[in-house]
């Protein structure tokens, strides 16, 4: 067979991703907060970018003039164009008053006792003050009215003088600095301190440590017994039990029955008073009250120092009852960006700009006017999809969760249009602020299960509310097993199996009903005994 060379013509369809494309499906799946701190990135890269906030006009429309018009006067070089007019009693002037006789005769007002001509500028005390020594310097307190800083006519800042909360480590140096003056046991012990996490547990292994330092093994143990002993009390344990019995022992409650007692938390939590009371060697009254004890220790020192702030959530989308009854829903503005782009501008320094330069700002308009595209077909997606799930869920919007129906992607996907892909971008990280609360789009979403009778299937997430409900009407002498669970969810027309009720009982963190029934149990006895 020959071998030859030769060119030819073929037509065909393939999907490209575009740089703008991928842009476009990444904007669909952030979270409010993801966009915002992306939208911040892209405003500093383009020139021609300018966010909309009628909260807070920025200083060209303070004073009526627009960006452009700055920009049109930054262009022809004046020297005062963002200086403005002079005033009468203008402080920017280059020529100040400085004396009390020409400071009077530009306020038209008597100076003489507004200070000493010959000595400095203080500021006047009460006589009680003055007993106290309660002074302050002009400059000592920026914000006061009347101080240093405060021609701007704002209130104070008040934030600005709380003192910085340590964090848990800042805490612990402080103390290793004072416990420890040799710096090689410094060392030691601060790398220990950056091994602890917030919650005040020891997580890296004290035997890497000490190979990462060259550090003595023995040393290395004898600096984490110092560091132990430091605020918070339990710090620097390695496990829950570590954390307690460091506490007991600063209580001076670690006697041989409770050390068998913090040995044994699993028992502790299953509440088997009976194994307990056989391993500690002690009776039942007295199990009661070392868990007592047990409940006013911390097992997490390290929250009380650093917490995290807390992120309020920002809902994407509100749903509102209508008067006809109907729903009514609407894109959160609070949570939508503002971004617009500065056409007027890229027009203005097109013309005056070099080919280099032109190319950039062409770049620049684009990339703009395709980022805004996006941003607004990401909300009316978004809206398409939310408006489709209320449709759905008229009934857990209008009775509970418990009318729930199950949903899947491909349904609203189907319903509007979309590929399921789409449909779950849109819902992740996604919130909707209901009657019922603020739940994210996936909540809606469930699998769907059968009922006896085959009619209309049950979503999960309502048969997994049933199931909490009937746990939480317990009580101690009438405790459910997960077969009793079956037998009552199909005397109400739902066909579900054992091991799906233990799975759903699982996932709401709930223990078997053995568990249940000792936790009862040990309740209504320590009840009966602060009764006694």
């Amino acid at each position: 067979m020959a071998m030859s060379t030769k060119l030819m013509m073929r037509q065909g369809q393939s999907l490209v991703m575009t740089p703008q494309l991928l842009q476009a499906i990444k904007l669909l799946q952030f979270s409010n907060l993801e966009l915002s701190a992306f939208l911040h990135d892209e405003l500093e890269r383009n020139p021609l970018l300018e966010t909309q906030d009628g909260d807070a006009p920025d200083a060209a429309a303070r004073d009526g003039r627009t960006a452009e018009d700055f920009a049109a006067e930054f262009d022809s070089g004046a020297p005062d164009a963002f200086a403005g007019e002079p005033h009468e009693g203008d402080w920017a002037r280059e020529s100040l008053a400085v004396d009390a006789g020409a400071l009077a005769a530009d306020l038209g007002a008597d100076m003489s006792n507004a200070f000493q001509p010959d000595g400095p500028a203080v500021n006047p005390l009460t006589p009680r003050e003055a007993q106290e020594g309660a002074g302050l310097s002009a400059t000592s307190w920026s914000g006061a009215v009347g101080g240093g800083g405060g021609d701007d006519g704002e209130a104070p800042n008040l934030e600005a003088y709380v003192a910085a909360r340590p964090s848990l480590h800042e805490h612990l140096a402080e103390q290793l600095a004072l416990a420890c003056a040799e710096p090689r046991k410094r060392l030691i012990g601060q790398a220990i301190i950056d091994g602890i996490d917030e919650t005040g547990y020891l997580r890296e292994s004290l035997s890497e440590i000490a190979a990462r330092l060259d550090a003595d093994p023995a040393e290395t143990d004898a600096i984490l017994a110092l560091i132990q002993t430091f605020e918070p009390s339990g710090v620097g344990a390695r496990d829950l039990a570590e954390c307690l019995a460091i506490q007991l022992k600063e209580r001076d409650r670690y006697d041989p029955a409770m050390q068998i007692f913090v040995a044994n938390l699993p028992l502790v939590a299953r509440r088997d008073v009976a194994q307990l009371a056989r391993l500690c060697g002690v009776d039942a009254e007295d199990i009661a009250d070392m868990a007592a004890e047990l409940r006013k220790l911390d097992p997490k020192p390290g929250r009380a120092f650093g917490d995290a702030p807390i992120q309020p959530l920002v809902a994407d989308v509100i749903v509102r009852p209508a008067a006809d009854g109907s729903w009514h829903v609407e894109l959160n503005s609070d949570a939508l960006p503002r971004v617009l782009v500065n056409h007027s501008y890229a027009a203005r320094i097109s013309a005056a700009a070099r080919d280099g330069d032109k190319t950039f700002i062409s770049t620049c308009l684009q990339n703009a006017n395709w980022l805004t595209k996006s941003l607004e077909q990401r909300s009316r997606t978004i809206l398409k999809v939310a408006s489709e799930i209320v449709r759905l869920q008229d009934a857990f919007l209008a009775k509970g969760v418990e009318h729930l129906r199950p949903l899947n992607l491909r349904t609203i996907a189907d319903a509007i249009g979309m590929h399921e892909s789409t449909v779950s971008r849109v819902t992740s990280n996604k919130y909707m602020m209901t009657p019922r609360g603020i739940f994210e789009l996936k909540y809606f979403f469930s699998a769907s299960i059968a009922t006896t009778s085959g009619g209309e299937a049950h979503s999960a997430e309502s048969v997994r509310f049933r199931i909490k409900q009937m746990i939480d009407r317990e009580t101690a002498d009438d405790v459910l097993s997960d077969d009793a669970i079956v037998a009552k969810l199909k005397a109400i027309d739902i066909d579900i199996a054992r091991r799906t009720v233990a799975k759903y009982r699982d996932s709401l963190k709930i223990p078997s009903s053995v568990d249940r029934r000792r936790a009862k149990l040990a309740l209504a006895r320590e009840q009966a005994r602060q009764a006694h």
